[in-house]
């Protein structure tokens, strides 16, 4: 009698899509190995060294015996009254030490946060274009992501009005990024507050990542939803973590904070699946919150000048309209009416297809829309040097004129 066979991988892992992100910055690091002189706007991470002051305190972290050892699950006692402290600095939000996790990087906190709040079938609003890790963190919860697509007309940013169009019996929580990746859209003071209240009148989670929320320009505030609305105090978690504001994406150390019972259950989680985080890069973590931002203010210059450039760079591109976006380190180009004309002897019709066009004859690596939601638009990180970002636009340029 024959046995039907197994599968190999779970249906549940074997339907989780690559990153895409990191699949484009790897092809142009493999390329770039080859030889050939790719320059690459896809991975959204700082240029910059991480501070000195970071590095010095993990070096001595390494040499304590103390730090050789196992350590609470949900992080450094030490550090998550620094976090506590650092959110109401920053934020303008009081909250308890016992309301923060330490995560291995933002990416854990994301995951932890919606294996703890979901059960299978529950809806959550993801406003499009969205960060790709997103949708595949709430499905491997057993969750439905509900995509709602903002476009360059509005900003990139969801209305009230939109949200309520896509609520159902089943929405559970929404997600909320401002500043974003990948558009750089930042909602104001009184779009944050109108989508809280909106949330908060249908008993809705709220789930805001907030790891960009030392990048903005132009005078845009940074405006926490949980501080804009108070009442949303109970039902809202909030991600964040070291990686952009202090050039430490290989450090791996992201938070969550929220109601004690979430994070109690979320630590429970974490205790099976990783345990605690690495005790120098806590320790690192630790020296980055407690420390001045003089450093962060000098990255954020760096990301202003390249901003501007690229901006204006991007809209001298035949076919491209890039918005100016108010946050975070990314431009997202409108590209829709260059596609369907020939370019270099090919007719791209969709974004994924202009951008392998882009790699393969200007050697520019970029993401396509499709990572983030619709085609018919291109992110580009500007967190790279000035030489590179003017270099590869002018790549760009010239193939585009074509």
């Amino acid at each position: 009698m024959s046995q039907t066979p197994q599968r190999r991988i779970s249906q549940r892992i074997g339907s989780i899509a690559e990153s895409a992100t990191l699949a484009v910055d790897a092809k142009a690091k493999a390329l770039k190995a080859a030889g050939r002189p790719v320059i690459g706007f896809g991975a959204g991470e700082p240029d910059f060294p991480t501070p000195d002051y970071i590095v010095e305190a993990a070096v001595a972290a390494a040499h304590d015996p103390k730090n050789h050892r196992y350590s609470p699950a949900a992080g450094l006692p030490e550090l998550r009254e620094a976090i506590a402290a650092k959110t109401l600095r920053d934020g303008g939000l009081e909250v308890e030490a016992s309301q923060v996790l330490v995560t291995n990087g933002g990416k854990q906190a994301v995951y932890n946060t919606f294996a703890t709040l979901l059960d299978p079938g529950d809806e959550v609003i993801v406003p499009t274009p969205f960060w790709t890790t997103y949708p595949e963190a709430i499905r491997l919860a057993g969750g439905v992501p509900v995509e709602i697509f903002a476009g360059p007309e509005s900003g990139y940013k969801v209305s009230v009005e939109q949200l309520e169009s896509v609520r159902t019996e089943r929405t559970k929580v929404l997600l909320f990024v401002s500043p974003s990746n990948p558009t750089g859209a930042v909602y104001s003071p009184e779009e944050t507050e109108a989508v809280g209240r909106w949330a908060a009148e249908h008993g809705l989670w709220v789930v805001t990542d907030e790891i960009y929320e030392h990048l903005t320009y132009d005078g845009m505030p940074f405006t926490s939803i949980a501080r804009a609305v108070p009442e949303l105090s109970d039902q809202v978690v909030i991600l964040n973590g070291v990686a952009k504001t202090y050039a430490m994406t290989g450090w791996r150390v992201g938070w969550m904070i929220g109601p004690k019972d979430v994070i109690q259950a979320a630590t429970n989680l974490q205790s099976h699946a990783t345990s605690n985080v690495s005790n120098v890069s806590q320790r690192a973590a630790l020296a980055a919150v407690s420390g001045p931002l003089d450093a962060v203010e000098q990255m954020k210059t760096a990301f202003d000048r390249r901003r501007r450039a690229m901006v204006e760079g991007l809209n001298a591109v035949p076919g491209f309209s890039c918005p100016t976006p108010e946050g975070a380190f990314y431009a997202y180009v409108d590209v829709r009416e260059a596609l369907g004309r020939e370019i270099a002897g090919q007719t791209p019709q969709t974004s994924a297809e202009l951008a392998g066009l882009i790699l393969e004859k200007a050697e520019v690596a970029v993401v396509p829309g499709e990572a983030f939601g619709p085609s018919g638009y291109l992110r580009l990180s500007y967190a790279l040097g000035d030489d590179d970002l003017a270099e590869g636009v002018q790549r760009i340029q010239r193939l585009l004129a074509q």
